[in-house]
């Protein structure tokens, strides 16, 4: 007899005549424990054996209980998302996408900062503080034109990171990239790799570098925050 009991628990009940109070813990993938409490209920001639079944998966919020859509297959994923914007199978896929770009625009964007107070501080450049850097008129181009740039280049890089992410694979295919496609090939949507975007060669399979992907995700809201 199965009886559901609380958040994240079960109880199996089943009578018996060799019972073994205790507890069995084993890892389950993405680093939850499974435990199973095995307590005996009753006297000698007749007694119960329940066995209580927890999966502590780590979360957002101590002791709550992650949507059904949030399973601790994703990157990341410690059941956080208050407005359901995930139940959506196709949109969660986008919104993975998605914040793996603000992550990494985040952590550019204090590396740029980290290095251009460097610059600054050491007299090397006479670069303005980065609170400042907007309002900066340049000599070399007017904030019209870099303003055209910016939204060209953008909008060629979100492109064909749209286009990879409806036919993934698409954007690899030769002639597809002013021949630079083989540097640029990546194994699944959101890490394109090869030698000038993974020129260290980490995580080469991508599939299973969980550990990576959760120390990218965790550096890039840092770097939001």
């Amino acid at each position: 007899m199965d009886v559901a009991v609380g958040r994240g628990f079960q109880i199996l009940a089943h009578a018996g005549s060799s019972p073994f109070p205790g507890r069995i813990s084993h890892k389950t993938a993405f680093g939850a424990t499974k435990t199973n409490w095995l307590v005996e209920i009753g006297s000698s001639s007749h007694h119960l054996r329940v066995v209580v079944r927890a999966q502590n998966r780590p979360t957002w919020l101590p002791g709550l209980d992650p949507p059904p859509y949030l399973d601790g297959t994703l990157a990341g994923d410690f059941g956080f998302d208050p407005l359901g914007l995930g139940e959506d199978p196709e949109s969660l896929k986008w919104y993975v996408q998605a914040e793996l770009v603000h992550a990494r625009f985040a952590m550019a964007g204090v590396a740029g900062i980290l290095a251009t107070d460097l610059l600054r501080i050491t007299g090397i450049s006479h670069l303005p503080v980065w609170y400042e850097a907007g309002a900066t008129k340049f000599d070399f181009a007017s904030t019209r034109t870099l303003v055209i740039i910016q939204l060209l280049l953008m909008g060629f890089v979100e492109t064909k990171r749209y286009m990879d992410f409806r036919n993934p694979g698409s954007q690899a295919k030769e002639g597809s990239f002013f021949g630079l496609e083989a540097a640029l090939e990546g194994i699944e949507p959101g890490y394109p790799g090869g030698p000038l975007l993974n020129p260290l060669g980490l995580a080469k399979d991508i599939k299973n570098a969980q550990e990576w992907k959760l120390k990218e995700i965790k550096n890039g809201l840092f770097g939001c925050l």
